[in-house]
């Protein structure tokens, strides 16, 4: 199995309690993503900031990558696809955990676009609830399966512009209500007059919101 890798910013202050790992949406890479470290990090001094690139070459921007294909709606392969995603990324954030000597509870992901539906998708899969996802643009995929595929419920924080010209603003309740139905602990923010993109509304949502996930984690998990 390929082994994902991508920039990393590390914890201010030079102690890493915790993880954060960014999922990059379609045609990006790491490097996009990571910009978005330096304005949650003030919240989050002790957390690692890591940004892994998707495995395969985007398929209508060779320079940017992709978590899977957009070019195959047939249900079996898109699942496939996904599966196939989430063993890379599992297999990061389990090298990455134990590199650090951290467990799921000091974990979060934060997605953008494809990187928001890969990030649930990986999240509500693991084995031990990591302490918080943060989904930027995306939507939930593969719900049909959910209910058979679920194993653990970890907080959720959903952003989304509700001008979005490519993930529709709809997508945000439908995900919303997704979760819900699962038992999974969603809240939401809308960015008024954003397309597909993150403001700073969004980020100070996401701010807060990790800093709670963490605290409620540690304390559950103690």
């Amino acid at each position: 199995m390929m082994m994902l890798s991508g920039p990393v910013i590390p914890p201010k202050s030079g102690e890493p309690r915790q993880l954060v790992v960014l999922l990059h949406g379609w045609g990006a890479d790491g490097n996009d993503l990571i910009g978005l470290a330096p304005t949650l990090q003030p919240a989050l001094p002790h957390a690692r900031f890591t940004s892994p690139n998707a495995p395969d070459p985007c398929d209508q921007n060779p320079m940017g990558r992709q978590w899977y294909s957009f070019t195959d709606d047939r249900l079996e392969r898109l699942k496939q696809s996904y599966d196939r995603a989430a063993d890379l990324i599992n297999a990061y954030l389990d090298t990455e955990l134990e590199r650090l000597k951290l467990d799921d509870s000091r974990l979060a992901l934060v997605g953008f676009s494809q990187g928001c539906m890969m990030a649930l998708y990986v999240a509500l899969r693991r084995e031990k609830a990591i302490a918080g996802v943060v989904g930027y643009s995306g939507m939930l995929i593969d719900e049909e399966n959910l209910e058979t595929d679920i194993r653990s419920r970890p907080p959720v924080l959903l952003c989304h512009g509700d001008q979005d010209p490519v993930v529709p603003y709809a997508s945000l309740q439908a995900a919303v209500s997704g979760l819900a139905a699962h038992d999974v602990p969603a809240q939401w923010h809308t960015s008024p007059g954003v397309g597909h993109g993150i403001d700073p509304g969004a980020l100070e949502a996401a701010s807060r919101f990790l800093v709670n996930a963490f605290k409620e984690a540690a304390r559950a998990a103690s």
